[in-house]
């Protein structure tokens, strides 16, 4: 098929000279295995603390909140009074997982699941990049970009849920069932994941999400009191130093504005006169995200146009690059292990061949590596609003910025206007696309 529509960049998964079907040659598949392994490995040692990363000890978290909390849950209860607690009832599993390797101490028993996790998403992506019309850059994208992130991603559940979503995406097209399951339970376990229902088409999908969900909670319910407390603590939170909308008030501080930052429902965020006004403002914007997003979907399903009819087995991913990136770029918070989402449905993305989201998942990657710098290692200039400290900040959320941009953009494209994903040999059947 030609098209007309706007030229785009050329993209990391657009079709090679080699057919697709054809194996990956076995010096580059080791080269991805090596690089891999030697990645893993040091997040491995900066965990255990055999190798240190100045800056703040990321793995407080473990030793200290984590373990505190597994021994309140394994007494059947939540932690009604710990406001840091802000997660949907399922994340408990997350926190009590490490008792599954019990000759294990808690903290090394949750790295080596973290690891673990990992390697799970990794042989997910690159089975996923085999055959017609994929890729295996998926894989390169997500082993590139994990370990950009520094010791955080090995110190955080965030892993855990993103391997859950990486699976939901990948089944959307073939097994909706699953992926709604996945989605459903996902968004028990860190909300998000119910995001990944923007590029959902089939209802049996929404039905399983909504089923799944349904089932955790009320078991959840039923069986541990205050499984719903978190949602308190989250609509309390403020404006945390790393987000979009704090930029505004690092700037304030230079022009003599008197707020403070401070340690508030678990994180450093600004405390004083209009923040609330800041807050109420990423609120909105997150509201016009969502809007956005309704707005796409009654556009992509109207009659008519050179994308009506089908969407390519990309857009689902593709669609929910577009939501969670937009509702990370618009929270009142942007914690450095957020980016791990991303890199996972990035990654998921650009398996897909022709679909145009190397780009965007490549500036995803270069927004982790400047993650670390600003978290840990200048995370002190980044709360005393230095100069060093305010570019660095502008420089990760104005490439997450650039990043929504782009995917919005192709995700447009693809579905509305004339810019559908170049095909790919044998690509797998189009999912039919429902009227609105």
């Amino acid at each position: 098929m030609q098209t007309t529509g706007r030229a785009h960049p050329p993209s990391a998964n657009t079709p090679a000279d080699t057919p697709a079907s054809a194996p990956a040659p076995a010096l580059a598949l080791g080269a991805l295995w090596t690089v891999w392994t030697a990645s893993r490995v040091v997040l491995l040692l900066l965990v255990l603390k055999v190798w240190v990363m100045p800056g703040p000890d990321v793995t407080s978290d473990v030793h200290v909140i984590y373990q505190n909390w597994y021994g309140v849950l394994g007494g059947g209860t939540f932690p009604q009074e710990d406001v840091t607690w802000q997660y949907p009832p399922a994340a408990a599993l997350a926190i009590l997982s490490p008792a599954v390797l019990p000759w294990l101490g808690y903290a090394e028993a949750f790295f080596v699941l973290a690891l673990l996790v990992d390697l799970l998403v990794f042989a997910l992506l690159l089975r996923a990049g085999r055959g017609s019309g994929r890729s295996s850059h998926g894989a390169w994208l997500w082993t590139a970009g994990v370990p950009l992130l520094g010791p955080t991603v090995y110190a955080r559940y965030d892993l855990m849920v993103t391997a859950v979503a990486v699976g939901a995406l990948l089944a959307l097209t073939r097994r909706p069932r699953l992926a709604g399951a996945l989605i459903g339970f996902g968004a028990m376990l860190k909300v998000w994941p119910a995001l990944l229902l923007a590029g959902a088409v089939r209802r049996t999908t929404w039905l399983w999400a909504a089923v799944t969900a349904a089932v955790v909670a009320a078991g959840f319910a039923l069986a541990m009191p205050e499984a719903f407390a978190f949602l308190t603590f989250q609509r309390d939170r403020g404006t945390e130093v790393e987000s979009l909308g704090a930029l505004v008030l690092h700037v304030a501080r230079q022009f003599g504005w008197e707020g403070q930052v401070l340690l508030n429902y678990g994180s450093m965020e600004f405390l004083g006169p209009h923040v609330d006004t800041v807050s109420r403002g990423a609120m909105l914007l997150t509201a016009g995200a969502f809007g956005w997003l309704l707005f796409w979907r009654w556009r992509a399903a109207r009659p008519g146009g050179t994308a009506q009819a089908a969407w390519a087995p990309v857009v689902p991913a593709l669609a929910g690059l577009v939501a969670v990136l937009m509702f990370t770029v618009t929270s009142r918070v942007i914690s450095p292990q957020y980016m791990v989402w991303l890199v996972g449905v990035a990654a998921v993305c650009v398996t897909f061949r022709g679909g145009g989201a190397g780009p965007t998942g490549w500036v995803v990657v270069a927004a982790c590596g400047v993650t670390v710098l600003e978290f840990p290692l200048y995370f002190g200039d980044v709360v005393s609003s230095t100069p060093l400290g305010l570019t660095l900040l502008f420089l990760r959320n104005g490439l997450l910025v650039a990043a929504t941009l782009m995917a919005a953009d192709r995700l447009w494209d693809v579905t509305v206007g004339d810019g559908v994903p170049a095909p790919a040999e044998a690509e797998p059947p189009r999912t039919p696309l429902p009227s609105a």
